[in-house]
């Protein structure tokens, strides 16, 4: 391998000769050899982007000339496309500002430019990180990813898997099935109504994560060191921010205390929340299409899912629901990143938070894994959901929980004799109700229609 020397305040340092990063990505790519765990493409992404509009920002306000600006928005523009990939080897494991990330995206949009330009214009901390810090880069970039990756990526899966559940209602309308609580016989319900009630799970996941987002759309950038915005023109933190919009199409603002934005990371911690809650969610979903499928013969047996893949290396003819247990291990994950997100929004000590690249990472992966196994389970099982009208109706008149329709006639406790005489003696609740003396066969028949008690 090649290398060429490159210099920062520390001294001189060989790099690749081949990678557009400098000396203090060069210094943080050794010191930090810990793990396999790569800041997100995600926040590099959003580098760029936050970059490109600190550029514009500076030309409008005076501080930077045009041929830079044109440089630097050329690299930054590389970087959103994915041409510079592999120029970005930092781990999560490294300083807790993400001060080294920051120099990372700075020497490779620098560096960049000046191979474009063919002369040395551009400087990494004088002109691409011009009227900034790490310390309100980094959260800035934080904002930016998992807003744009709640919105873009994980809202349109949502709404894949709701269109699908609202389908499925549609189709089975009318089916009456056997209610379960605790695991254990209920009264009746139809199938469309148990869709029902998954489909609002996510209709309420996706509507907390909406109200997340104004938080997210809240911007670190211009208060520089601490929060006061040194060495930022005034009018930086606005332009920057419209700026930011400009490029995304989405609105973003400034922070209105830049003191809170540089050390809280409040707003992460509420929308994963949200994560947290969907992740939840789709546990319940995944569980109760998995029991509602169980078998094929000694199970509940009372819905068809897809059949994927052979579902056992000794086992012949058996096939698993495997996008469930998909879905349920993702749901433990999100559950577990919360928790890590959480503690690291926990440590801001003073005027800085510095857990921010292990915060973010856990975040972006959630909504990750959340949006890839949505669409994962709704094209691979959710959309082949079939009922099986037979088993349902079976199972619904063996249920002895339909005793409950007689309370209004012979009371609570009569219906609970009803009930355990015939469970006991394995015979019927209308031949239990008769043997007891409570009701005659017509009258039991009468009032005796479990198709009234949905």
């Amino acid at each position: 391998m090649e290398f060429r020397t490159e210099h920062d305040s520390m001294g001189e340092i060989q790099v690749p000769a081949d990678r557009y990063w400098g000396a203090q990505t060069q210094r943080s790519y050794e010191n930090f050899k810990i793990g396999i765990e790569k800041i997100p493409s995600e926040i590099i992404r959003a580098f760029a982007v936050l970059k490109k509009a600190a550029a514009m920002a500076n030309n409008r306000l005076g501080k930077l000339d045009d041929q830079r600006l044109s440089l630097i928005s050329q690299a930054c523009d590389e970087i959103r496309e994915g041409k510079l990939e592999g120029h970005f080897p930092l781990a999560v494991w490294q300083t807790g500002s993400g001060t080294q990330s920051n120099m990372n995206v700075n020497e490779v949009i620098a560096n960049r430019g000046n191979e474009i330009a063919g002369e040395k214009l551009l400087h990494p901390n004088d002109h691409s990180n011009m009227s900034q810090s790490s310390n309100d880069t980094f959260p800035t970039a934080m904002h930016i990813a998992a807003a744009i990756s709640i919105e873009d990526n994980l809202l349109p899966a949502i709404d894949l898997l709701i269109g699908t559940f609202d389908g499925l209602m549609k189709e089975n309308q009318g089916i009456i099935k056997t209610g379960r609580t605790h695991l254990q016989d209920a009264t009746p319900i139809t199938f469309s109504q148990e869709i029902s009630g998954w489909k609002n799970m996510l209709e309420k996941s996706r509507e907390m994560l909406v109200m997340s987002l104004s938080g997210l759309r809240e911007l670190a950038l211009g208060g520089t060191a601490v929060g006061t915005g040194l060495n930022a023109p005034k009018g930086f933190d606005t332009e920057v921010a419209k700026a930011v919009s400009q490029l995304t199409g989405k609105d973003f603002k400034t922070a209105s205390n830049k003191f809170h934005s540089l050390t809280s990371k409040d707003e992460l911690v509420f929308a994963h929340g949200a994560l947290k809650g969907l992740a939840a969610n789709m546990m319940k979903i995944a569980n109760d299409v998995r029991w509602l499928s169980s078998g094929p013969r000694c199970g509940l047996g009372e819905i068809f899912i897809p059949e994927n893949e052979p579902g056992s290396s000794i086992m012949p003819g058996k096939v698993n629901p495997t996008q469930c247990e998909s879905v349920t291990m993702v749901a433990v994950q999100v559950m577990a990143n919360d928790v890590a997100v959480g503690m690291a929004a926990s440590q801001g000590n003073f005027e800085l938070n510095v857990f921010m690249p292990v915060c973010i990472y856990n975040f972006l992966q959630s909504v990750r894994l959340l949006s890839d196994s949505l669409i994962s389970f709704n094209n691979n099982c959710a959309v082949g959901i079939k009922a099986n009208k037979e088993k349902m109706d079976e199972n619904l008149h063996h249920s002895l929980m339909l005793v409950t329709c007689l309370n209004p006639h012979i009371g609570y406790e009569n219906a609970a004799k009803t009930a355990k005489k015939a469970y006991k003696e394995n015979i019927s609740l209308k031949e239990a109700c008769v043997e007891l003396g409570f009701l005659t066969p017509e009258r039991f028949d009468q009032v005796f229609q479990p198709e009234k008690m949905v």
